[in-house]
């Protein structure tokens, strides 16, 4: 054990040198390097991680909203089958016959009936396609009618 009195070393030889500890600098490099891979790697871990479900928003997958509205049955489902992580697919009927949506850049939707009107949200924008439709009129069934109807039905 070296003790120092002033600036003279006690109970150090004379002429003899400190040896840094094998390994110290060494360890705290590697020390370093590792928090440097953990910051480097953390977004990435953070992406492939699901979000978790925000407080009173369904899964996806669930049925979301199934209400008559105006006499006609609205029943929307949001999914996010064959789409990119965290991208929302939505599968909307009006009496049981598919409403086509679409995104639009600034977050809000359109339907096939009305492409000149955007709304907030699925709901809303099937409300609107109703809204369309006469008293007479139906959805057009992609799979059974291949008419030029505009995808209405008289």
């Amino acid at each position: 054990m070296v003790v120092s009195v002033g600036t003279v070393a006690v109970g150090a030889e004379p002429g003899a040198q400190r040896k840094a500890r094998p390994g110290g600098r060494r360890d705290v490099l590697r020390g370093l390097l590792a928090a440097a891979g953990a910051l480097a790697l953390a977004p990435i871990v953070a992406a492939s991680r699901p979000p978790a479900p925000a407080q009173g928003r369904d899964n996806p997958g669930e049925v979301t909203f199934d209400e008559t509205y105006r006499g006609r049955r609205l029943r929307g489902i949001r999914t996010s089958a064959g789409r990119a992580f965290g991208a929302a697919q939505w599968y909307v009927t009006v009496d049981g016959v598919r409403l086509h949506l679409m995104r639009r850049a600034d977050g809000t939707w359109l339907s096939m009936l009305d492409h000149y009107s955007s709304y907030d949200t699925p709901l809303d924008a099937a409300r609107a396609a109703v809204d369309e439709l006469g008293p007479g009129e139906r959805l057009r069934d992609r799979k059974t009618d291949r008419g030029d109807h505009h995808g209405v039905h008289a």
